[in-house]
């Protein structure tokens, strides 16, 4: 079932285009490590009465592990079904790809077929692979369904991407939006810069995955040469792990962004908020350990609120390290106004209920 930008509705699309938060979907597992659907499901219903424009599935946050224990369809479908049943408008449903050609396309065509609108390309399985070797894996995976370009960070297995890929990849058809998260600022300026050299500003979304960054990622207006004036960017939306956590609040935030930015009016207040997001981020993602505890430590937060009822990965070796859950004590109670425990309170049974 092949799906182009033509398939996806147009309310979904105008939302992520225009800048949306999209929760990178954690998984819910029981103390035995299978999947708890009664919490997955109640996660998913959570990002979208907090107000998330989209879902992205099967992504890092899910866990890559979930392909070789047999649950990318399961929980992908059941992200589907809840996103159909319970949001009142559409969703942009995002799956992550990863894996050489054969799986991705693979991986792709099941998405396609249960319902998703565009897919998160990993390419860390082409650690050495020349630069025609990726364009060549992005080409053929586009051919398939729309496609968000995805810049990991090398040190959770992203690999290095030069300017001169993303402008070539800017260039391929049934690309809709890229998420830039390589953690450094020069990385982040390759791909703003190859989307305006390309001239693809008004077809691909920019999104921020630069969790040690995301607010100033918003605000920051970049300004490219071309012709005979200048061209300005913007990154409109979060894709993000961190976003998985006290949505109702990044909503709040990304609303104001967006106000600020059409006034034109980024005040000190605003810009304080990006240290603290990043503070806790550093807890959350564990980044003092070299980021090994960030999905555990998504999952504590979230158990903290009721929302899963432990923080069990699919490796047990996964978990918060020495330290991490102190941290998280830290930043909870330095910026309470960052969290929305109440929210999650008032309408956890809702979403917990059959």
């Amino acid at each position: 079932m092949v799906r182009t930008v033509a398939n996806i509705p147009e309310a979904a699309l105008a939302r992520f285009r225009a800048g949306t938060a999209i929760p990178a979907h954690p998984l819910a597992l029981t103390a035995s490590r299978t999947l708890n659907e009664g919490r997955q499901r109640a996660l998913s219903r959570y990002y979208i009465d907090a107000g998330a424009g989209g879902l992205a599935v099967g992504v890092h946050t899910t866990q890559f592990a979930i392909r070789e224990a047999g649950l990318y369809e399961p929980v992908l479908r059941l992200a589907g079904e809840t996103a159909a049943d319970w949001a009142e408008a559409p969703l942009l449903m995002i799956a992550g790809v990863a894996g050489r050609t054969e799986q991705a396309l693979a991986e792709a065509q099941a998405a396609a077929g249960l319902g998703y609108h565009a897919v998160l390309l990993s390419l860390a399985a082409f650690r050495g692979a020349s630069e025609d070797e990726l364009i060549g894996h992005c080409r053929r995976v586009a051919r398939e369904m729309p496609v968000v370009g995805f810049y990991l960070q090398s040190a959770v297995g992203g690999v290095p991407l030069p300017f001169s890929f993303w402008r070539r990849f800017a260039e391929l058809d049934n690309v809709i939006g890229i998420k830039i998260a390589p953690f450094t600022r020069y990385g982040t300026l390759d791909v703003v810069r190859a989307v305006a050299e390309a001239g693809a500003e008004d077809r691909i979304a920019l999104y921020t995955g630069n969790d040690d960054n995301i607010l100033l990622d918003l605000v920051t207006p970049w300004h490219f040469p071309r012709g005979d004036g200048m061209v300005e960017l913007r990154v409109v939306g979060g894709l993000l792990g961190h976003w998985s956590v006290w949505v109702k609040s990044v909503v709040e935030m990304l609303n104001r962004v967006h106000a600020a930015v059409a006034e034109d009016r980024i005040d000190r207040h605003l810009l304080a908020l990006a240290g603290q997001i990043t503070d806790c981020n550093a807890a959350f993602f564990d980044a003092a350990n070299g980021f090994r505890g960030c999905i555990a430590g998504v999952h504590e937060v979230l158990r903290r609120q009721g929302l899963l009822d432990g923080i069990w990965c699919l490796d047990p070796e996964e978990t918060l390290s020495p330290g991490q859950a102190a941290g998280i004590d830290r930043v909870c109670q330095a910026y309470p106004h960052l969290n929305d425990d109440s929210f999650v309170a008032e309408n956890l049974e809702r979403w917990l209920s059959p």
